[in-house]
């Protein structure tokens, strides 16, 4: 099932997806925020250990859900739609922190294929912050971009890696890409 619609944001934590997700969200696309920060509240809030910094495994299955939810959830849409990362980073979290990767993942990323051209953020230092959810590094931010990297590219897909500039201009930059109104 491919969904040309469906275009993903990827990239290491802290470089600016969800600035772009919020951006697109005001433009009036459809956007879909990225499901680790909703896992690691709702984690944190119940007192759970499927987080970044705990059962790292836990974590990613529930990453897995959610993505493939967000997908079925709107696979008779129409309209562009936009997401803050996509079902197989789950694979490449995984895969970065060294977990086996199941079969049943590497079969849904396969199965439930996005537009061909997926959008990425590069590494970039200036703009990066960590927070109460975003505890990595800069340096495991750029491991972390890296291994997104990998997996698109086992995946077969065709990374475009967005410009370091202003929101607007990064906006223009995927609009055009994707063959979208601005």
């Amino acid at each position: 099932m491919k969904k040309d619609n469906f275009f993903i944001i990827t990239g290491g934590p802290g470089m600016g997806k969800t600035s772009l997700i919020e951006a697109l969200a005001a433009r009036g696309y459809d956007c879909v925020p990225e499901t680790g920060r909703d896992i690691i509240r709702q984690q944190v809030a119940a007192g759970g250990n499927a987080l970044p910094w705990g059962d790292r495994e836990a974590f990613a299955r529930l990453m897995f859900e959610q993505s493939l939810a967000d997908f079925q959830q709107r696979v008779g849409q129409t309209a562009p739609v936009f997401f803050d990362r996509g079902i197989a980073d789950t694979i490449g979290y995984l895969e970065l922190c060294g977990l086996p990767v199941p079969a049943a993942m590497r079969e849904a990323a396969a199965l439930y294929r996005f537009n061909n051209k997926v959008f990425l953020t590069p590494p970039w230092k200036d703009i990066y912050e960590q927070d109460s959810e975003r505890k990595q590094s800069f340096d495991l931010a750029v491991a972390t971009c890296n291994s997104m990297v990998a997996t698109y590219q086992q995946l077969q897909y065709e990374l475009t890696v967005l410009p370091t500039a202003t929101i607007a201009e990064r906006i223009r930059f995927i609009l055009s890409a994707a063959g979208l109104p601005g």
